[in-house]
């Protein structure tokens, strides 16, 4: 089974760290977010990677200059200005005619991907992706005239289900991706939904994306504190 991971882009929202490197390189728990990614693939047996590379790929290619465990590890240049449809479209042709696993080079979670591989199959959909409900940044008020009728701190069960990434594909969903202006997450997926061909794996577990300071801070004392287990 093959893993491509989307690691190319600018990283605009984390510029005091990705001025210098690219955003999958960057460090939370002594590690970069990318090994902790490709780790997470491997404890479940999927071990055969392609990292589509852009912006500042060459540290990446430098970090994986050396042999890691027993991975396959290929490290392919994408375009430092291709959109994340694009970026997914340039691997074509070394994904060939099989189903492969697909997420961002930027989040974290638990997810069983056993599972949600078993899930995509039993569904035979051409996409499947991971559901997530993202962690509350505030808790939650309802107010009926000038009384609080519905107060709950900080919970994930006040937030809808959102795209938490870690895909299961079928090679037919190239054919929905246009050229490398294209996002992933608008055309082709909303094509897939369209025509009944997106599943959901819902994951109620740990999941937490890199997007700003705020998340790496927390990835990093989570992964320090040994919270979570991957």
């Amino acid at each position: 089974m093959k893993v491509v991971i989307l690691a190319g882009g600018f990283g605009t929202r984390l510029s005091e760290y990705t001025k210098t490197i690219p955003k999958p390189m960057i460090n939370v728990g002594g590690k970069p977010i990318l090994l902790h990614i490709m780790k997470l693939y491997a404890k479940h047996g999927f071990k055969n990677f392609y990292i589509a590379l852009g912006y500042k790929g060459e540290m990446i290619k430098k970090f994986f200059n050396k042999k890691f465990y027993d991975w396959n590890i290929n490290l392919i240049e994408t375009g430092k200005n291709t959109m994340t449809g694009g970026r997914l479209k340039r691997l074509k042709k070394y994904i060939g005619n099989e189903t492969f696993m697909m997420t961002y080079g930027d989040g974290l979670s638990n997810v069983n991907l056993k599972k949600l591989y078993k899930f995509h199959k039993r569904n035979k959909k051409t996409v499947t992706l991971t559901a997530v409900r993202p962690p509350a940044r505030f808790g939650a008020l309802k107010i009926k005239g000038q009384n609080v009728v519905y107060f709950k701190e900080k919970s994930t069960l006040d937030e809808g289900w959102i795209n938490g990434g870690f895909f299961v594909m079928e090679p037919k969903f190239f054919k929905l991706i246009k050229n490398d202006r294209t996002y992933l997450e608008r055309e082709p997926l909303e094509k897939a939904t369209k025509t009944k061909q997106l599943a959901a794996f819902k994951h109620k577990g740990f999941w937490q994306c890199m997007d700003t300071k705020r998340d790496k801070d927390k990835l990093n004392n989570i992964l320090k504190s040994r919270k979570i287990k991957f």
